[in-house]
């Protein structure tokens, strides 16, 4: 145990340094490897075999897919389409945007790439329109952690692959947190704007106007919102696998962009295949040395002593977990959600499943909990990442992300670690899990 927290003291040194996270793990886990003996020889092509699995080849599919939609200009048309419906109330550009963003990641299932696709277009709009650019910034920063919770998501591929569950039942266990932290943020985006006297409001529309528009941005939005329910029906619709269903949305994303959006050309194309190849690239090799580190810890049976270590200190379910979830909340602040997944999925999974935790709950409990650690500083990559958008100081921008997260993505933290059923539910309603 001494030893594998000496090499995650060494990456976590290299990732406050700066090193690319892959190069930080990759020192890790050779590290780790060299000071137990194990054979690197050994190590090496499992990490090799896993990384090369078919399950896992939904990872770059999604991730193209995401490249190819945000490309096609669909942010543009969810925006309109959500902004039919609350557009025309104060602060419903706030709820326009938290909407869109858990819209956008049932398509892309990136933070990062909802904060691209909608901040840029958003932030910018909500500025004009009289809300404080520290508000608009937190809350686009908050509001794209939704992309981990409503499938299909990355960091949930990930984990599921990495702790061998099924990824439909993961991507189900987290479809309730994600919907009620949604209404979470729109609420309080409207509370905390309520006596703002600069907003501009749009004047409202007589009803059939409201028809008009809404029927009007709908159709445009049409192909867009098909496509979640294209890939999670044939999921669920027991037609296609994840990777299967990830196959069949870039295959669906290609002509949707080109032919009907005409977002797409053939030259932006090339340009998003070579982004998409690039983002699987680093993710990759971020995978490929986690997957040997986690190996060695097995070998010296790390996730076995830190299950002792954690009992030792309370054999209370519910104090563990509250443990847990520190642990996975100082976890998401330093890397990233991908990194997270396969480090609570080899840390945790074993001290979860001898507590009699369900595996599915855990992963609920992780994805909430990934979500708060990118938007918590200090390390933040999600709130840095919209600061950059917005241009703005931190300081700026720091008090009303605080405000969000204390009243919002903390208490579903809570809820989702103590009420076991919310996350539970559909997985046994839709797949029948026990």
């Amino acid at each position: 145990m001494t030893l594998f927290l000496l090499a995650m003291l060494v990456v976590v040194i290299l990732l406050l340094l700066e090193v690319p996270v892959a190069f930080s793990f990759g020192i890790g886990a050779l590290l780790f490897t060299f000071m137990t003996g194990n054979d690197v020889t050994f190590l090496i092509p499992h990490g090799f075999k896993t990384a090369s699995g078919f399950a896992l080849l939904a990872l770059p599919l999604f991730i193209f897919a995401g490249v190819l939609m945000a490309e096609g200009g669909i942010s543009t048309r969810l925006l309109n389409f959500v902004n039919s419906f609350v557009g025309r109330i104060k602060g419903g550009l706030g709820a326009v945007t938290v909407l869109t963003c858990a819209m956008f990641g049932a398509i892309s299932g990136s933070s990062s790439a909802a904060i691209a696709a909608i901040g840029q277009i958003m932030i910018p709009r909500m500025v004009r329109e009289g809300y404080p650019q520290g508000h608009a910034t937190a809350l686009v920063a908050c509001s794209s952690v939704l992309a981990l919770m409503i499938p299909p998501s990355i960091p949930m591929i990930v984990f599921s692959i990495t702790g061998g569950l099924s990824v439909g039942a993961a991507f189900l266990s987290t479809i309730i947190p994600g919907i009620m932290l949604t209404l979470i943020y729109c609420g309080l985006n409207f509370w905390f704007l309520r006596n703002d006297k600069n907003i501009q409001v749009e004047p409202p529309l007589p009803f059939k106007g409201v028809v008009k528009e809404v029927t009007t941005t709908g159709g445009q939005a049409f192909f867009a919102l098909l496509m979640p329910i294209i890939i999670l029906g044939a999921i669920y619709g027991g037609i296609a696998t994840p990777t299967e269903a990830a196959a069949i949305a870039v295959i669906y994303a290609i002509p949707v962009g080109l032919f009907i959006y005409k977002g797409l050309t053939w030259s932006s194309l090339g340009q998003a295949t070579v982004r998409a190849v690039t983002m699987t690239g680093s993710i990759m090799a971020v995978l490929f040395f986690l997957f040997i580190m986690s190996r060695a810890m097995i070998l010296e049976q790390i996730p076995k002593e830190l299950a002792e270590a954690l009992l030792q200190i309370s054999d209370n379910k519910l104090v563990i977990l509250l443990l847990i979830n520190v642990l996975l909340l100082l976890i998401g602040m330093i890397v990233d959600d991908i990194s997270g997944s396969v480090l609570a999925a080899v840390i945790f999974l074993p001290v979860i499943q001898q507590l009699g935790i369900h595996p599915i709950h855990f992963a609920a409990i992780v994805g909430v909990n990934l979500g708060l650690g990118n938007v918590s500083p200090p390390c933040a990559p999600m709130l840095y990442m919209a600061g950059g958008v917005s241009k703005l100081p931190l300081n700026e921008y720091i008090k009303p992300t605080l405000k969000f997260l204390c009243f919002g993505h903390l208490p579903m933290v809570l809820i989702v670690t103590f009420i076991p059923e919310l996350s539970l539910y559909l997985p046994k309603l839709l797949l029948g899990i026990q």
